[in-house]
């Protein structure tokens, strides 16, 4: 995932480069004497309306300020599976800040194409370390077993569908960008929607097997759900828990507004109002990320255990009170049977 967003930054500032990014939308159009005077009915505007310094300022330095924070809590408590969280934090960032450019450039495509890149593919980056979190907490609790399949493979196979659904998106992106002729631009179109349709499917697939692993553990493994009971709510891994649930929330809604944005096309009502961004995107994918500032992961999780451990390895899970597991086998009566053996320990 790292490795890809480094590919989003070198396609992005190509695609900023290249000679068609400031090409006219077509030599018959004229172009408006005045670019901020009708900016809806302006061809060579491609946001249609002028971006607000005020709200990209806000959003900006409120991404930012999440992205610093973070970083500090990555290094503190070596969590280094959420740095691809805080990586994508910083892309984001740098495509709100595009915004600014805009603002005095509206008919600046190559302006818009990084913004669009950034803002559309970075959180394709947030997603990857919910999906590493749901394996490294069910790993912590012994409780993979409660999961549809083993914890290492649940997250390989999501973290899989989530670099296939990137590539299928940048590379609609790069097609839609270098589009000679409306049809090319259509066919990018249709590739950059299928890949958001699929990264919805596997977002919401992913949501409902957390949400069932939830479910599960608080019905069967009532030691496993109480062991932090004695703690403050904060301190307790459920709240961990439903900070996962609010993140997975947020993505959602961004995903299925962007889904619904694309299939109205670039020029539709979602795409052109300044607030649907903001409201539907910008605001639920903030939620999604800050939401771990009071609840870090690292501050829960030993930096020990891992969520592609292979199940039964010693040393990947630690329960209770410092006892630490040796690792929960998938079948579900043989995994139950361990867990209460350790959880006799608490």
């Amino acid at each position: 995932m790292l490795a890809l967003l480094s590919s989003l930054a070198v396609a992005a500032a190509s695609a900023a480069a290249s000679p068609l990014a400031g090409r006219a939308q077509s030599p018959d159009i004229p172009r408006p004497a005045d670019p901020f005077a009708d900016p809806k009915d302006d061809p060579y505007n491609p946001l249609k309306y002028i971006a607000n310094d005020v709200l990209t300022a806000i959003a900006f330095t409120l991404v930012v300020l999440v992205a610093f924070i973070q970083t500090w809590f990555t290094w503190k408590w070596k969590t280094r599976f959420m740095l691809s969280m805080v990586i994508g934090e910083y892309t984001f960032a740098l495509g709100l800040a595009m915004r600014f450019g805009l603002h005095t450039n509206p008919e600046g495509k190559g302006l818009y194409i990084v913004e669009y890149l950034f803002v559309v593919l970075s959180p394709c980056a947030f997603i990857a370390s919910n999906y590493v979190l749901l394996g490294r907490l069910a790993r912590y609790l012994h409780t993979p077993h409660h999961l549809l399949v083993p914890a290492r493979r649940i997250t390989l196979l999501f973290l899989s569908s989530d670099i296939t659904t990137f590539l299928i998106q940048a590379a609609g992106g790069s097609l839609t960008i270098s589009a000679n002729n409306p049809k090319q631009n259509l066919a990018g179109s249709h590739i950059f929607l299928a890949g958001l349709v699929l990264q919805l499917v596997s977002f919401a697939s992913f949501t409902a097997v957390y949400l069932r692993w939830l479910h599960r553990v608080r019905r069967h493994s009532p030691q496993a759900w109480a062991r932090d009971a004695g703690l403050s709510w904060w301190r307790d891994w459920r709240a961990l828990a439903g900070a996962l649930v609010l993140s997975c929330a947020g993505i959602l809604i961004r995903s299925v507004y962007r889904t619904v944005e694309l299939s109205q096309g670039f020029e539709g009502r979602l795409a052109t109002v300044e607030a649907f961004f903001y409201a539907l995107d910008t605001l639920p994918l903030f939620l999604a990320v800050s939401v771990y500032v009071p609840f870090w992961p690292g501050r829960f999780i030993p930096s020990g255990v891992s969520a592609l451990a292979k199940d039964g390895a010693a040393g990947d899970g630690v329960v209770g009170d410092g006892v630490v597991g040796s690792g929960a086998p998938a079948v579900e009566g043989a995994g139950a049977s361990v867990e209460g053996s350790v959880e006799k320990q608490d």
